[in-house]
């Protein structure tokens, strides 16, 4: 099974365009991502930068708009991910829990969809797009 690790640090949605870790917790996070690799469960993992430097892209009426950050109305925003596959929630749930984060970090563990959780329609119609599907790295020792 795929999870999602999703890192949400109070006040991020603030942050300054030029917004960097320290560099102390850095080195810790860098510590904990080696467990996850080593242990095999890591797939991806990426920071973000602010919402100050992105975009959103909402749509009505068929039409796209863009709208620059930082974004107004945001109450949290992610400043980075985890995709680990691991057997159960309970064991991403474990993973999560180690993390190095600080009190005003809170990680969201999010199941990924699996072809196979579908219904049969659904599959049909992806069926149609095998190379957009994603194909999970196997697991060591799975």
């Amino acid at each position: 099974m795929r999870f999602m690790m999703l890192m949400i640090p109070k006040g991020y949605e603030k942050a300054k365009p030029d917004a960097v870790p320290d560099a102390k917790a850095v080195a810790a996070m860098m510590k904990y991502n080696e467990s996850l690799q080593r242990a095999g469960v890591l797939l991806a993992l990426d920071g973000l930068t602010p919402p100050s430097m992105g975009a959103r892209v909402s749509f009505s009426g068929g039409k796209a708009k863009v709208t620059d950050g930082p974004f107004i109305e945001t109450k949290e925003a992610l400043g980075g991910y985890w995709m680990i596959q691991v057997k159960s929630k309970e064991e991403a749930i474990e993973w999560a829990s180690r993390c190095p984060a600080s009190d005003t970090e809170v990680i969201e563990v999010r199941q990924v969809f699996e072809m196979s959780d579908f219904p049969a329609d659904v599959q049909e119609a992806a069926g149609k797009f095998p190379e957009m599907q994603a194909q999970p790295k196997p697991r060591k020792g799975s």
